[in-house]
């Protein structure tokens, strides 16, 4: 039935979280994949990060 309504929301965002919440989760959780990236193949953010002197 072609001709038939579309089920309730289908065409609506799902309720929840409002698109800049969900962005912002996204971009937090893309700089930590990015730190630990970083930090577990030992680039780090700077040549003097882990060096330990003052």
């Amino acid at each position: 039935m072609p001709d038939s309504p579309a089920p309730q929301g289908s065409r609506e965002p799902a309720p929840g979280a409002p698109r800049w919440v969900k962005v912002s989760g996204a971009v937090a959780v893309a700089l930590i994949l990015v730190f630990l990236v970083l930090h577990l193949t030992g680039t780090g953010f700077g040549s003097g990060m882990h060096s330990g002197g003052h």
